[in-house]
């Protein structure tokens, strides 16, 4: 019995230095939607990474229809509102955010206009929330937003890496008779 559970004890180191444990990502994704008809939904999707190294939590977001031939992008009167909220479950923390409306445009701390995609960012206590107003249809690519954001603690001033992070979205879509808003999609997760 002594030699069996030596030879697995050998067998186990072996594993465990032969194949060292990978690193765990500090990712989630969330999708939400809403019928649109029987065979069309409007779709949010969120996902959230934390790194630890530099601690910064990213997101991303994106806005599609979902038809029974793939995700497409929204008509050509199209009229959204997109609302992403960053927060902490901590009512220390607050989130010294930028983005990009769409993905891809320079960052933004504020506000901006970039190809009829209107945004602004509102900063309270212990969010951040980011409006952004979309003109006119188009392929999936302008219905998406990025950004990061360091999770601050209000006492010390330091980028707090133990609070959790959630990034959440909906969208309101107006186009030929339909005018429907998502469901909040919600992303959390912590640093890695």
């Amino acid at each position: 019995m002594k030699r069996l559970a030596a030879a697995s004890a050998a067998t186990l180191l072996m594993a465990v230095l032969t194949h060292p444990a990978s690193a765990t990502a500090a990712s989630n994704t969330a999708t939400t939607s809403i019928p649109v008809d029987p065979a069309t939904q409007i779709e949010m999707h969120v996902t959230a990474n934390c790194d630890a190294a530099q601690a910064r939590c990213f997101f991303n977001t994106t806005a599609n229809l979902l038809t029974p031939d793939g995700p497409t992008g929204f008509p050509g009167d199209t009229w959204a509102r997109q609302t992403i909220t960053l927060r902490s479950s901590d009512r220390q923390v607050w989130q010294e955010a930028s983005y990009s409306a769409p993905s891809g445009n320079p960052r933004e701390v504020k506000g901006a206009n970039h190809d009829n995609v209107l945004s602004k960012m509102y900063k309270a206590v212990t969010n951040a929330e980011i409006s952004v107003t979309y003109f006119g249809g188009g392929p999936i690519e302008r219905f998406q937003a990025d950004g990061d954001s360091v999770p601050t603690d209000w006492i010390t001033g330091k980028p707090n890496t133990t609070a959790p992070f959630f990034a959440c979205s909906q969208i309101q879509v107006v186009y030929g008779g339909v005018n429907l808003t998502t469901p909040t999609a919600c992303a959390q997760t912590t640093f890695s």
